[in-house]
């Protein structure tokens, strides 16, 4: 949990929520420990009794992962939040359509961010076996028709060439905002990624580049 965050909720000071479990096993993944349960849980009362106490000083919420889709009471957490005053921002990676279509039906989400990590035909190799690209494309595209506030986010890893993230802009509907993250080297990998995660990271300059590459694809890229 992050108590105050002025970066995770475009325009919005927020706290984060990080939540157990995730259905991808990226190799650059940093927040490694919530895939394999290593991190020590906070308890759901400590959460609600801060986020009481926090009501007027904070603006929004935001749940993130792992992945929040997985949790069986998504839905009703994410009512109750807004039923305390609070605007709620969910990060996802897109592999549950059918959550985000509930989501959106009830009303109960102010922004959405999707991750889209790799080209369409990669996304085995850089998310694990159990990634389907059909379904983080399908997610963003129910955002993109339904008008809802989202933007979609590709950490430039390594891995990944000019030539990839121009693929991954024309697979992607035009977006309301395409973020590029720079990649850092996470603290816990498997050992066998060793190698990749060791690559030297793009540059700032480089990947500002990227994105004013992209933007005769995705108009709306930034960094």
């Amino acid at each position: 949990m992050a108590k105050s965050s002025f970066v995770d909720f475009p325009g919005q000071i927020a706290c984060v929520l990080f939540v157990p479990g995730c259905n991808f096993d990226c190799f650059y993944c940093h927040n490694r420990q919530l895939i394999d349960g290593s991190e020590d849980t906070i308890s759901p009362e400590y959460i609600a009794n801060f986020l009481k106490k926090r009501v007027g000083k904070l603006d929004g919420v935001v749940i993130s992962g792992g992945e929040p889709s997985l949790q069986p009471d998504l839905i009703p957490y994410m009512k109750s939040i807004k039923e305390l005053g609070y605007k709620v921002k969910l990060d996802t990676n897109g592999s549950s359509p059918e959550i985000v279509e509930r989501i959106l039906k009830e009303g109960i989400c102010d922004y959405f961010a999707v991750d889209y990590k790799a080209p369409a035909d990669r996304y085995k190799e850089i998310c694990g076996g159990a990634a389907d690209s059909g379904d983080v494309l399908k997610t963003i595209c129910i955002l993109s028709n339904s008008g809802a506030e989202f933007e979609a986010r590709t950490t430039v890893i390594p891995q990944l060439d000019a030539d990839d993230l121009i693929r991954m802009a024309k697979e992607l509907p035009v977006l309301p905002r395409y973020v590029l993250n720079p990649y850092r080297k996470p603290e816990r990998f498997l050992p066998q990624d060793e190698d990749r995660v060791a690559k030297v990271p793009y540059t700032k300059s480089e990947i500002k580049f990227f994105a004013e590459t992209l933007r005769a694809y995705q108009p709306n890229a930034t960094t």
